[in-house]
């Protein structure tokens, strides 16, 4: 099974693609990762990626599709999530061509739906445990009373720096600018499901498994 996580910087995309690594056995390709994880690598691409992360250029969406190429190559028992990745409308189309050619299908996108004010109340009081990441908000979930998170009993807790107002607005702003089209593009092809991305995360959660599961 292969499926898209849409919505805006703060609509929960991380906490719950995590849960699906943790109960279906899916395989998270996030595209900051594979970066990373190709530059390091000795392959040709690689190389390719480091050369163009070095000269401090954007890399292009070709390379991108050959690392999920790759990925999908390798196979994975519970299928992919894709994260961040389309954000694009040329980006989705790419995606759905590889697809295509290596005979696999895209079986879900979810859309997180938020009201954005509600979203910049909740993201600018949130924290994530330091060692697991994971995430915490003052007004919906505080961080423990003893200081230690729940799931891995670390005590260091950290706020991004871009958790401000001024800057989510901006990022805002950006998702809306690029990537909501996608959510056009996907309902058109009949692949687009919505769910309450501001529900509690359990809520969320089961929303995106009675879906799955359909």
């Amino acid at each position: 099974m292969n499926i898209i996580l849409l919505g805006p910087p703060g609509a929960g995309k991380g906490t719950q693609a995590r849960r699906l690594v943790e109960e279906r056995g899916m395989t998270q390709l996030s595209t900051g990762d594979m970066l990373r994880e190709a530059r390091s690598s000795g392959t040709e691409m690689g190389r390719k990626v480091a050369e163009v992360m070095d000269r401090g250029e954007l890399v292009t969406d070709e390379i991108v599709i050959g690392l999920i190429a790759e990925k999908l190559e390798a196979g994975a028992g519970g299928g992919f999530i894709f994260d961040g990745f389309p954000r694009t409308l040329a980006q989705a189309d790419a995606l759905g061509a590889l697809l295509d050619r290596m005979g696999q299908k895209l079986d879900a996108v979810i859309e997180m739906r938020v009201d954005d004010e509600a979203l910049v109340a909740r993201i600018t009081a949130r924290s994530n445990c330091g060692s697991c990441g994971e995430v915490y908000n003052d007004l919906t979930r505080p961080i423990p009373a003893d200081g230690k998170c729940t799931k891995c009993g670390g005590t260091e807790f950290k706020r991004r720096a871009d958790d401000n107002e001024t800057s989510l607005r901006q990022r805002l702003m950006e998702y809306y600018k690029k990537t909501s089209p996608l959510i056009g593009y996907y309902y058109a092809k009949g692949d687009l499901t919505g769910v309450d991305g501001l529900a509690e995360i359990d809520e969320v959660s089961g929303a995106i498994k009675a879906i799955l599961d359909a």
